[in-house]
């Protein structure tokens, strides 16, 4: 059986995480071990916020609809509520786009959610 050499593959794999962790201060960037433990700690880190900044962003939006439906009259709750039973299907994403850049379209939705409610 022949003899398999593993110093092309070692080296491409090492030049890899090194890449990644280019800019990294010190050490990290330099050498291959702590360069490794920094790319997996940072890789999983990115994992972990992909999924947060989702929920991050959900409760700015809530936060926005809550208090442009309060100054309306109406808590967060109810306004969901009476768009569910009105039949609007809009997501909070652009109701907190109304809330802030359009606010006489989100005034309308808001009566609507009242008339709605009764």
């Amino acid at each position: 059986m022949p003899r398999v050499k593993y110093s092309v593959a070692s080296r491409r794999r090492r030049k890899k995480t090194l890449k990644l962790t280019k800019g990294y201060w010190g050490a990290k960037s330099k050498l291959y071990r702590t360069a490794h433990e920094a790319m997996m700690k940072s890789l999983s880190y990115a994992y972990r916020d992909r999924r947060a900044r989702k929920r991050d962003f959900r409760k700015l939006w809530i936060t926005r609809i809550g208090i442009a439906a309060k100054n309306q009259g109406l808590p967060y709750n109810k306004f969901i509520h009476g768009l569910k039973v009105a039949g609007v299907e809009v997501n909070r994403k652009m109701l907190a786009e109304f809330a802030v850049n359009e606010p006489e379209a989100f005034n309308s939705l808001v009566k609507i959610s009242k008339e709605n409610l009764n």
